[in-house]
């Protein structure tokens, strides 16, 4: 009986060493196969690997499970037989980012989530290109909402420039007093959760947050971010103002949108629906994040 204990041990010791060192085979595997492009393959692994309990400790099988999906998500009849491959993408790929060990894989395997990352990009101006509007939104939804903390890949000529031949728009006493109004009516639901396609008090996502506090101005906005920067008259990042809405691009389109809650002259700072923090206050000029995809300044306001 001893020696049976003994040997239970001694396994237990060499699967829990190998583990340490991201040295179990099955595992392994999975980033293999996903190097290779074998989407399916990796998905099926996965899934087989999900079912068995030995494999509880990792987030790996979960982590290449979502990875998988968010590629196979438009690929062709499969896509058509998995339409909620995207949603449950979406929900392994947060479950595994939120929990520390998680984290881990994540730093781990940073080149494939970066990688993804791009390729979304990728899709998304294709979908752009194509006209297909629902599917672009919901990959920019992805792009924002899920990989804003995921560094980029270099994609050059992808981001552009902040506008910077806009007109200067002249004050009056009337636009000056409802800018400070704008800023003061948003800064009454910091603290409220960030929720997808959020349009009220209840949650907001960043351009349903734009478009809630604009109509209590009497300024009817579109729904979408890009289509709020469109029809918005643009203004000169140093002319920026208190109420002026500030557009972020992450490479394949307006991505984000907040409203200016500084001064002109003022480091640049923007009460907006964040992803993770929900209506918060940012400094741009101090967040390397914002400030490197910063696109254009636009305002309903009417001056002169």
């Amino acid at each position: 009986m001893k020696h049976l204990k003994s040997i239970f041990l001694l396994t237990a010791l060499v699967f829990i060493s190998l583990t340490s060192f991201g040295q179990v085979k099955a595992l392994d595997k999975l980033e293999v196969l996903y190097d290779q492009g074998h989407y399916k393959m990796v998905l099926r692994k996965a899934n087989r690997l999900l079912d068995q309990p030995d494999y509880d400790y990792s987030f790996k099988p979960e982590f290449y499970k979502s990875l998988a999906l968010f590629q196979l998500a438009d690929k062709g009849l499969w896509a058509e037989f998995h339409p909620k491959a995207l949603q449950e993408a979406r929900e392994l790929f947060s479950q595994v980012l939120a929990s520390p060990d998680g984290i881990k894989v994540f730093n781990t395997h940073l080149n494939h989530v970066s990688q993804l990352k791009r390729d979304l990009v990728q899709k998304a101006l294709a979908y752009k290109a194509e006209g297909k509007q629902a599917k672009y939104d919901e990959i920019q939804q992805i792009l924002f909402g899920l990989f804003d903390r995921i560094p980029d890949l270099d994609v050059p000529g992808e981001i552009q420039p902040p506008v910077v031949d806009a007109p200067e728009i002249k004050e009056t006493a009337a636009s000056t007093e409802e800018r400070e109004k704008i800023v003061k009516y948003a800064k009454k639901y910091l603290g409220v959760p960030y929720k997808w396609a959020g349009v009220d008090a209840n949650g907001f996502d960043c351009s349903g947050f734009t478009s809630f506090v604009m109509k209590e101005f009497k300024v009817t906005l579109s729904r979408r971010a890009e289509d709020q920067y469109n029809s918005s008259a643009k203004v000169k990042q140093k002319n920026a103002q208190k109420g002026d809405l500030v557009f972020f691009n992450n490479g394949s389109g307006i991505s984000h949108v907040g409203i200016i809650v500084s001064a002109k002259g003022e480091p640049l700072t923007m009460i907006h629906a964040s992803s993770s923090k929900g209506v918060i206050i940012t400094n741009i000029e101090d967040s390397e994040y914002w400030l490197k995809r910063l696109y254009a300044i636009g305002t309903y306001v009417k001056g002169e």
